[in-house]
């Protein structure tokens, strides 16, 4: 970590402007960790850490995992300013066992130091939700709050997206994340052909900070086009480990895709 980049001395990034020195609260690139092994944890974190923000191990992967392990990915994620957290599915999976508590304190001690807060498979009442969300702020969690749904059916509006960001903000959250999915696709502010929905687009981050919000953009396209729309820090989340060097690429302006916006 920190140490000069191969052609840091001969190659300036085309694409200027790109916040590179850790911790950033902004151009945050946030990894999901879908179950990958430790050497494979140290061999990213190796080539790539510099690049990463959050990991979220995705779902309810950290059930599987020995309790060693889990502990060791953890610490080896904080030694390169990578905060961590497990996934918003496995909260909303405690939230329906009636073991909310438990569940916190025990991320805790295992290390995680942000937890996501989201309503995107189970029913929540607004009530509950921020109960959620204060009791991670107070156990000292960096807290992040996903809008949408991940079920097609229950896809919120862009109304209610900007109105769900909205609210979670004034609840003291550290970043509003957008649902997307892995596949970036068919839920939020994307169709099944992972292109934007130009209209719902716009009304959800209607009168929004953009550095407030992490869009979930798994798709190269998806990235290209907030990258040209708000610049090389815009926060973006569901990132595969192999597409983060890539992606900060994009961001740097050292792929096709941005460099025209630099050189024609």
């Amino acid at each position: 970590m920190g140490e000069m980049k191969a052609f840091e001395d001969v190659i300036q990034t085309p694409l200027q402007g790109r916040v590179l020195k850790k911790p950033r609260t902004q151009g945050l690139t946030m990894v999901i960790d879908t179950g990958i092994g430790l050497r494979a944890a140290e061999d990213y974190c190796e080539l790539a850490g510099d690049y990463i923000d959050i990991v979220k191990l995705g779902f309810g992967t950290s059930r599987l995992v020995d309790v060693n392990l889990l502990k060791r990915k953890i610490t080896l994620y904080k030694s390169y300013q990578i905060d961590v957290e497990p996934g918003g599915t496995f909260l909303e999976i405690a939230y329906k066992q009636n073991m909310v508590d438990r569940y916190l304190d025990k991320a805790k001690e295992l290390g995680f130091t942000a937890m996501e807060v989201s309503d995107g498979t189970v029913e929540m009442s607004e009530e509950d939700r921020a109960k959620l969300i204060k009791k991670a702020l107070d156990r000292g969690f960096k807290v992040l709050a996903e809008v949408g749904k991940k079920i097609k059916e229950r896809d919120l509006s862009g109304d209610q997206i900007a109105q769900g960001i909205r609210r979670d903000l004034q609840l003291g959250v550290y970043k509003v994340i957008i649902e997307a999915r892995e596949s970036g696709r068919g839920v939020g502010l994307f169709d099944e052909k992972g292109e934007v929905v130009e209209e719902k687009f716009e009304k959800a981050i209607k009168d929004v900070s953009i550095e407030n919000l992490i869009f979930e953009a798994p798709l190269k396209d998806q990235q290209v086009y907030l990258i040209k729309r708000f610049g090389p820090n815009v926060n973006l989340g569901n990132i595969h480990f192999e597409d983060v060097i890539p992606l900060e690429c994009l961001r740097q302006g050292l792929r096709s895709d941005t460099l025209r916006l630099v050189y024609k």
